[in-house]
């Protein structure tokens, strides 16, 4: 075994959750997927073009004239073998094969209890919103209209949120929540809105939640301190999306 071997296996762990699923986005955001399957790709053919040499040069180490005996003096010392720790880099491997990790959930939106600030929109990014529909909307923008949007254009208008249950400290309430992130899953965070007057499901459920825009009646609370709250008129369980975060 080599470090050729190792090199095989990671490009071509690279290239099934690119090629072959999606799993890519659990870890990473959508746009990346070119340059990954590029970089699998030279990983693999690094890979393979090792191993080719090392079996041919093995050939040739054991035919008829190999006597074992080297320029130098040495004795057959092969190498091509890397150290028994540089095995540890094939566990990432193995576990995109056999276990394929979950994207952040409830526990990582639990741990921060705090709202991620809402996104800076310029005022006329908020458009008006139709008052005889139900709008589908991000959670990110939910937030931000309901910090940032000073004309108020979620007051009395009924929204969609789609996002994953996280549990409350507050009996009264629970969250649907969306993991944000601008690169790869290590720098994501919490985009949480308390959703209240419906019945919590299990941590992690993946739901849409059809409901209105409790405005704040205090100004004082400073924005972004606070998740911004929904009455709920339904809640429907749903397959977890394709792309998990926003």
């Amino acid at each position: 075994m080599s470090q050729s071997l190792i090199l095989t296996l990671l490009g071509g762990a690279v290239l099934r959750i690119t090629v072959l699923s999606t799993t890519y986005t659990d870890y990473v955001k959508p746009g990346f997927r070119p340059f990954l399957i590029a970089a699998g790709v030279v990983v693999l053919a690094l890979g393979v073009i090792g191993l080719v040499q090392e079996w041919r040069e093995g050939g040739h180490r054991d035919g008829p004239h190999d006597d074992g005996a080297h320029p130098d003096g040495a004795h057959g010392h092969d190498h091509s073998r890397v150290p028994r720790v540089a095995w540890l880099l094939c566990l990432p491997v193995f576990a995109i094969f056999l276990i394929a990790p979950a994207p952040l959930g409830a526990f990582a939106a639990r741990s921060e209890e705090a709202p991620a600030r809402p996104p800076v929109q310029p005022a006329e990014a908020y458009v008006p919103l139709a008052a005889d529909k139900v709008t589908p909307m991000a959670i990110g923008e939910f937030i931000g209209r309901a910090w940032s949007d000073h004309k108020r254009t979620l007051s009395g208008k009924k929204v969609t949120l789609t996002g994953f249950v996280v549990r409350s400290a507050k009996k009264d309430r629970w969250y649907v929540a969306r993991m944000q992130m601008s690169c790869c899953a290590a720098d994501a965070i919490a985009l949480k809105v308390a959703v209240l007057g419906a019945e919590r499901p299990p941590d992690d459920t993946w739901v849409e939640v059809t409901g209105t825009w409790i405005a704040p009646k205090s100004g004082k609370i400073p924005n972004g301190t606070a998740a911004p709250e929904l009455a709920a008129d339904g809640v429907a369980e749903i397959p977890q999306p394709i792309e998990p975060y926003e």
